[in-house]
């Protein structure tokens, strides 16, 4: 049976760290960056790699920063 994987890409120098994407990601695959992007902001990075590929994250995103992308993974 094959699962979903999924792969979460954030625009750094778009993501202006409002946090949304961190408190709607089911499974905590986001993180705040400690670094700041070009307009000051500390921007949103993955930390996990657990992602499902349910994209709550790119839909919560006021600036559409985020781009999700699916897979499907094989079972072993």
């Amino acid at each position: 049976m094959a699962k979903v994987k999924g792969d979460v890409v954030i625009d750094i120098e778009v993501c202006k760290g409002c946090e949304l994407c961190i408190v709607a990601c089911p499974t905590d695959v986001l993180g705040k960056s400690k670094q700041v992007n070009n307009k000051g902001y500390q921007y949103i990075v993955k930390v996990k790699e657990e992602c499902t590929g349910c994209e709550s994250c790119a839909l919560v995103c006021p600036d559409a920063a985020i781009t999700v992308y699916r897979k499907k993974k094989q079972a072993v």
